[in-house]
């Protein structure tokens, strides 16, 4: 697997248009946004592409959508839940962990949601994992990781920035295409998620038996994990803590093709940051649409 060139997707410079926007003053907080035609027009993209970046904007938290109203520029960011630390397809698995393939391995400029869960200043350079995860043959989940800068992980956890170099360069992709395309399923970076207090040393995921990294290469068994698997690996002597939060979604277009299902798919969102401290180092998002296992929320009183 190659990491490729840093360079921002269409959909990531609408969203960022569009979140710019947000920010000067054009769509203040309150306020509603054109009509999709009209908005389309105004950036000059087509409706399907606006969808998209929209449908993204949505899922971050800049915007809400209110039946007979339409599309709102939220306050501020939602409040966040919390979760145990435990890889998505050990959790999702129900005793068969699902298969990781890489689609890609990256370095990306910070979005909104990167810059509000890790803390990133703009110009920043973050590492980008795009990940699908199968089982039986069927894609049962597409998850997007990024990991916080390489500066601030030298600081608080040089561990995890030495795993993230020694990992991406021999990445085994499983036979998976690392260009994000339909045939290879698609997912970025996938990681593992659930609901319920989490922190410790490795917060209980740590110590698992073939995860983590293994001679420089990001595998289990052969085949390729998740960056929360490296992570969690580079932290047994490290205290993690983490929250998520989960939303009802759609799949939208590309998503779509990666998981081989229509666009309009209805999708459970979970978001997901893990600090050290009161540091963020990672923040993921996992797709997980219907008829995905079952994800277990943990809760306790």
């Amino acid at each position: 697997m190659a990491v490729s060139g840093h360079r921002r997707r269409p959909v990531v410079a609408l969203y960022e248009r569009i979140a710019d926007a947000v920010h000067d003053g054009t769509y203040p907080p309150g306020s509603t946004l054109p009509s999709e035609p009209k908005l389309a027009a105004e950036l000059g993209v087509s409706r399907p592409a606006l969808r998209e970046a929209l449908l993204l904007l949505q899922e971050d938290g800049l915007l809400s959508v209110r039946r007979g109203v339409g599309r709102t520029v939220n306050d501020r960011p939602p409040r966040r839940g919390f979760e145990q630390i435990q890889p998505l397809e050990e959790l999702i698995g129900a005793g068969a962990p699902l298969r990781v393939r890489a689609l890609l391995r990256t370095v990306e400029e910070p979005t909104d949601f990167t810059t509000q869960h890790l803390l990133a200043p703009a110009g920043a350079e973050l590492r980008f994992w795009e990940s699908l995860l199968t089982g039986e043959g069927t894609a049962a989940a597409l998850s997007h990781e990024w990991a916080a800068p390489d500066e601030l992980l030298d600081q608080v956890h040089p561990e995890f920035a030495r795993a993230l170099r020694a990992a991406e360069p021999g990445t085994d992709t499983g036979g998976g295409r690392t260009d994000g395309g339909p045939d290879g399923g698609g997912a970025r970076g996938d990681a593992r998620a659930g609901t319920g207090s989490g922190t410790g040393p490795g917060a209980g995921g740590g110590g698992r038996a073939g995860a983590g990294t293994a001679g420089g290469r990001t595998t289990r068994h052969g085949t390729a994990v998740s960056m929360l698997s490296v992570l969690l690996g580079a932290s047994r002597e490290t205290a993690l803590g983490a929250h998520s939060g989960i939303t009802a979604t759609l799949l939208g277009r590309r998503r779509g093709e990666q998981l081989r299902r229509p666009a309009d798919t209805p999708a459970v969102l979970v978001t997901q940051v893990v600090r050290v401290g009161d540091t963020p180092v990672m923040a993921a998002k996992h797709m997980l649409p219907t008829g995905a296992p079952t994800l277990p929320v943990l809760q306790s009183h």
